[in-house]
């Protein structure tokens, strides 16, 4: 929420996704382990050394996975990827770059299960108790960017794209609690077609003696899809009974400015204001639907204002401190905004950040922050039921704390520790828990890299225990989990070894209060869960050539 280039959903953060622009080598690598996994994967330069003189760069990669997974019952998920990237220079002061990918995967789940009927011995840890939960994917993305370099070397940056989206999804989180013959599964399907473009300007300047550096912005998206549905089925296919059926418009604007003060080689002010609007439309097929009044096209707008504003100051080379302000939020479901006739729907999220960066030495560097987040009221579409959940006011403190440590050139140790206290504003104390909110986590290991070729790492993940509803009466078990990789690198080949859940732990991964009934029986509120994986090791090979 403190970048003003950053719009929708970049709440509490953001993650960028960079591409090579080119590849060093050809590689070809063959990947088999546990549980019947699989993997092939070959990347491949397009053009030859003249053209890379040229600054001009092509390549393309590809991978097909296989995997029963680690569950009782097989997963049979298989992946394939396809990738192709164009990055050249078009002349003096234009750089072109051309992506396209696509992906296909299909699954069978083995789905949440509940504690209750694990620690009753009527479902294993590892088990399913729906053989119908799996689904299949795919999308295909197109993407165009061309960076031009003005005489006074202003920067502009335009970047277009496309994404073709197919969705269809099958999953039963309660059993046989809504209909107790038939079960109570579902299927989510989609189809989506996804237009976007991006520009920004950059500009340096001077006032004085104060550095002025402009960044300023526009963003478009257009999403549509059709026959976006939410079905009750019985072995996948067999329809019951539509909850949802209908076409999603949404188009979303942007533009943004960011200006960056540079007092002094010490002191740096950043301010940005960014404006959204969102349009969205729904064709209601469904005449039944139960959050709308009947079949046909519904409509509904909204905007947002978001400021910012970053201080940074260096105190000494080895030290900085810095406060980060800002607002954010993110967009809602059109059904819900269709349902609320725009209402709070974008709801904003309040932020700051005050923190430091110091490096005691040239091997050793710690960045510890502290910082404060506020959410609005929201109103929350429940995509397994098709309904309007509302959510209220939250706020969260805590406390960020990494540090990086290079005691010698081929070793080096990383750890990161992070607390978070959260609670909602507008219940009573003791029924204000966020529930599945984390408290404690942490991240880290040990990286090695020896000149015999010799390299891997031993990394840990930690998620402490946390509540799983409003009351803390449900606990979501937390976990602590290792993982090894140990490769042996060389000019033209690798081999190499890696290992998740080196010590073969029990632990959960996914973990929701839930209502559930087992066919015949009562219900049960409890937890349910997705186990996380067991032992798994895979081996790979990997050959280098030009």
């Amino acid at each position: 929420m403190y970048n003003a280039e950053k719009g929708d959903l970049a709440v509490t953060g953001f993650v960028n996704f960079n591409t090579a622009d080119a590849i060093s080598s050809n590689t070809v690598k063959l990947e088999g382990g546990q549980y019947n996994t699989y993997r092939a994967l070959a990347m491949i330069n397009l053009l030859g050394d003249k053209a890379k003189a040229k600054n001009q760069s092509w390549y393309a990669a590809s991978e097909y996975r296989y995997s029963d997974s680690y569950f009782d019952h097989s997963q049979h998920f298989k992946r394939f990827n396809f990738f192709t990237k164009y990055h050249g220079q078009l002349n003096e002061h234009n750089w072109l770059t051309l992506t396209a990918s696509t992906l296909y995967s299909k699954w069978d789940a083995s789905g949440q299960i509940p504690e209750s009927a694990v620690d009753e011995g009527k479902v294993g840890f590892y088990g399913q108790l729906d053989p119908n939960e799996g689904g299949i994917t795919s999308r295909t993305n197109l993407n165009v960017q061309l960076v031009t370099t003005l005489p006074n070397h202003d920067i502009i940056k335009n970047q277009v794209y496309y994404s073709r989206y197919k969705f269809d999804l099958f999953t039963n989180f309660t059993f046989f609690l809504e209909d107790t013959v038939n079960g109570d599964e579902i299927r989510q399907k989609e189809a989506r077609n996804l237009f976007g473009y991006n520009g920004s300007y950059l500009h340096e300047g001077y006032i004085g003696n104060t550095k002025l550096t402009t960044d300023a912005g526009i963003n478009a998206r257009f999403d549509a899809t059709d026959n976006s549905e939410l079905s009750h089925t019985i072995n996948r296919y067999t329809l019951i009974e539509r909850f949802k059926l209908g076409d999603i418009t949404e188009f979303s604007a942007g533009g943004y400015v960011n200006e960056t003060l540079q007092f002094n080689n010490r002191l740096s002010l950043n301010l940005g204001l960014r404006f959204d609007q969102f349009f969205y439309k729904y064709n209601n097929k469904l005449a039944d639907d139960a959050t709308l009044s009947g079949e046909g096209i519904y409509t509904a707008n909204n905007n947002v204002v978001s400021p910012k504003v970053n201080l940074y100051y260096q105190a000494t080379d080895k030290t900085q401190f810095y406060l980060l302000l800002g607002k954010g939020f993110h967009s809602n479901d059109a059904r819900v905004v269709v349902v609320e006739k725009g209402g709070q729907t974008l709801p904003a999220a309040y932020g700051a950040d005050l923190g430091t960066v110091f490096k005691l030495s040239k091997s050793l560097l710690f960045n510890a922050a502290v910082w404060y987040s506020y959410l609005q009221k929201e109103y929350v579409y429940a995509g397994d039921g098709g309904t309007v959940e509302f959510s209220g006011r939250t706020r969260r403190v805590g406390f960020d704390f990494s540090g990086r440590f290079q005691p010698v050139a081929a070793l080096y140790v990383d750890a990161d520790v992070n607390y978070a206290h959260g609670r909602s504003i507008d219940d009573p104390k003791g029924e204000n828990y966020i529930p599945l909110a984390p408290v404690w986590s942490s991240t880290g290991g040990v990286t090695w890299l020896l000149k015999n070729g010799i390299n891997g790492s031993f990394r840990y993940r930690y998620l402490g225990d946390r509540a799983a509803n409003e009351d803390y009466s449900l606990t979501a078990k937390g976990y602590f989990v290792n993982d090894l990789v140990l490769n042996y690198t060389r000019a033209k080949f690798e081999v190499g070894l890696t290992i998740n859940n080196v010590f073969n732990v029990k632990w959960k991964e996914t973990q929701f209060e839930t209502v559930t009934r087992l066919k015949g029986e009562q219900p049960v509120d409890g937890v349910a869960f997705t186990a996380g994986t067991k032992f798994a090791a895979l081996a790979h090979v990997s050959y280098f050539f030009r």
